[in-house]
């Protein structure tokens, strides 16, 4: 790489997924770079979550190689990636129980262990319009929006720097949405892909990859 160009983080080589006769990504080629912010966009069933999904491990794929640090996807990296990756999927309802007792333990697995922050927890709140007293409800039944926050809340505290967020502001109000959005662009060590088709995320200092224009032409899975 050329001084001063940052390190590649994420690649992926002809990736092909399909589903029975249908290809969701075919051919796909992306490049990460580490501290990159990135907006992945595109017509529902385009391959948005199943490029996450890839990501992790979670899925595998039909042809084409995916490598993280230079080092080529299989389960023993997957497994690394999801320890060392936050995500916040579209699905917002991360648990049952009081928020509080789900801090707790989300934080008393090895991976978390030591980066619980009650002061940040507090100061987390606050700027995301939340009272302390939603510690004591059950997550179950918060608002959507809450919900989202906490997720969000929870995903910060872990002090992760790579980040996937799947539509984590679709439920939030215009100034929420880009004081979110402000949060994870605004910090230079974190790689963040976010999946969303809120406006506030395409801004300058986000690249833009629209999987409808790109998967354009592509052909089907062989």
């Amino acid at each position: 790489m050329k001084e001063g160009s940052k390190t590649e983080l994420i690649r992926i080589e002809g990736v092909c997924v399909a589903a029975g006769d249908r290809s969701i990504l075919s051919g796909f080629d992306m490049s990460i770079a580490r501290g990159e912010k990135v907006l992945v966009k595109g017509r529902s069933g385009i391959g948005k979550t199943t490029l996450f999904r890839l990501l992790l491990g979670f899925r595998v794929p039909s042809s084409g190689i995916l490598y993280f640090e230079g080092r080529q996807m299989d389960a023993v990296l997957a497994w690394d990636i999801r320890k060392r990756v936050a995500h916040i999927s579209q699905d917002s309802d991360i648990g049952e129980g009081v928020v509080r007792d789900m801090l707790e333990e989300i934080f008393s697995y090895n991976a978390n262990k030591g980066h619980f922050d009650p002061e940040k927890l507090r100061s987390l709140l606050a700027e995301l319009s939340l009272e302390e007293d939603v510690l004591d409800k059950k997550f179950e039944n918060l608002s959507g929006g809450e919900k989202q926050r906490i997720a969000i809340i929870i995903s910060l505290l872990t002090k992760k720097d790579i980040f996937l967020l799947d539509e984590i502001t679709s439920d939030l109000d215009a100034k929420l949405k880009r004081k979110v959005v402000d949060m994870f662009v605004g910090n230079p060590a974190w790689t963040v892909l976010a999946i969303s088709h809120d406006s506030e995320w395409e801004r300058e200092g986000v690249r833009v990859i629209d999987l409808e224009k790109l998967q354009e032409g592509a052909g089907v899975c062989n």
